[in-house]
């Protein structure tokens, strides 16, 4: 036992809940965004604007009826299995052999794995990274067996669980979404909350919302939650950050306060009332519904990819017919939604909590 637990440790093989749940989590939201989101935004810049060289297609797969076209942002699109897959083995510390036969493995997942597509990459992704590590350098033909271990570890296991993790995470994410447009008041307080919590949290909420396909008036909710929680912190600690703590809060990340609120949780109370209320304005008022991708659902502000992405949903129901067109009150709800209402209820929540004194000087204060 203690030479396989010695083995392991030589092989940067680490069970542990910060390895999974934090640090493969969050390279597969990268990987996410550097695929599929950025695919999906370069795509909406070209027919939006009037881009050429982003309309034209570059490559097209097949013959007759079967043929898929392909333009710069559908080929980025394509790869999000490879880009998740290679963004996890980096997070794990594969070595390059491993982490170069981790493209088709993350390729063969994602096409398995169906609408659920990004979950199974994950699950696949960290067990084609593990027995690929335990095997790399092991040999003299090194060169041959890591890269067959990995893909052949990877595939067969991608074909025993990708299809059924893909169903199942496709399966609550339809449930979310039902329940939500059954019950829009009370999913929308619930989603926008949870969602919220878990983007200032050190995991992943827009590979969460990813792997469940969280889109329609759930999408909408989470996108609510992440935006109060961007721009509450942003803007209820402007006394203490300024302008540098407002964008990198704002336009990056709420994360930035977690050593803040292991201090002291009571900073988190504004935030999340505020996000308890957006939540369901955006469901019951406003409809506001997150139609692109569902990466964008747990981004927020980081980006504006939020906001890209509640856009790109409007051009796409547009074009297909389900929306008429794109009205001033959707761009009312938009900013109502993502930007007015967080900043405002979180300064009041705020001020209440520091008349209290349960919010004191600089215990917002970032080490910027």
């Amino acid at each position: 036992m203690v030479k396989i637990r010695a083995f392991f440790q030589k092989k940067d093989i680490i069970f542990s809940g910060k390895r999974y749940g934090i640090d493969a989590l969050s390279a597969m939201a990268q990987g996410l965004f550097c695929t599929l989101l950025v695919g999906t935004i370069l795509d909406t810049l070209g027919k939006q604007l009037g881009i050429g060289f982003l309309q034209a297609t570059l490559v097209t797969i097949g013959k007759g009826e079967g043929a898929v076209s392909y333009t710069i942002g559908g080929l980025a699109s394509a790869m999000v299995g490879p880009g998740i897959a290679v963004a996890i083995g980096y997070a794990l510390h594969a070595p390059n052999l491993v982490l170069f036969s981790l493209i088709p493995v993350g390729f063969a997942a994602n096409a398995m794995g169906g609408a659920g597509g990004p979950l199974s990459v994950y699950f696949v992704a960290v067990v084609a990274s593990e027995f690929g590590k335990l095997v790399s350098k092991e040999t003299k033909i090194d060169l041959l067996v890591t890269p067959i271990v990995t893909i052949l570890v990877g595939i067969g296991f991608a074909y025993l669980v990708a299809a059924p993790i893909g169903a199942g995470a496709y399966a609550v994410g339809q449930a979310v979404m039902w329940a939500t447009e059954l019950q829009p008041f009370l999913m929308g307080v619930l989603v926008s909350v949870i969602v919220g919590i878990a983007l200032t949290l050190p995991i992943s909420s827009a590979a969460i919302c990813a792997a469940f396909s969280l889109t329609g008036l759930a999408g909408g909710a989470a996108v609510a939650g992440c935006c109060a929680q961007m721009v509450g912190f942003a803007v209820m600690s402007f006394r203490e950050n300024r302008w540098g703590g407002l964008v990198a809060q704002g336009v990056g990340t709420s994360m930035l306060q977690m050593p803040n609120i292991v201090k002291n949780p009571r900073i988190w109370i504004p935030p999340t009332l505020a996000s308890a209320i957006t939540g369901p304005l955006a469901t019951c008022l406003f409809r506001l519904e997150m139609n692109g991708a569902a990466v964008s659902s747990g981004m927020g502000t980081c980006g504006f990819v939020g906001q890209i992405g509640v856009y790109t949903g409007w051009v796409n129901d547009v074009a297909s017919g389900v929306k008429a067109a794109i009205t001033p009150m959707d761009w009312i709800g938009l900013a109502l939604i993502c930007f007015v209402l967080p900043a405002v209820l979180s300064t009041v929540f705020c001020q209440v909590l520091r008349k209290w004194g349960w919010i004191k000087e600089n215990d917002l204060k970032l080490d910027l």
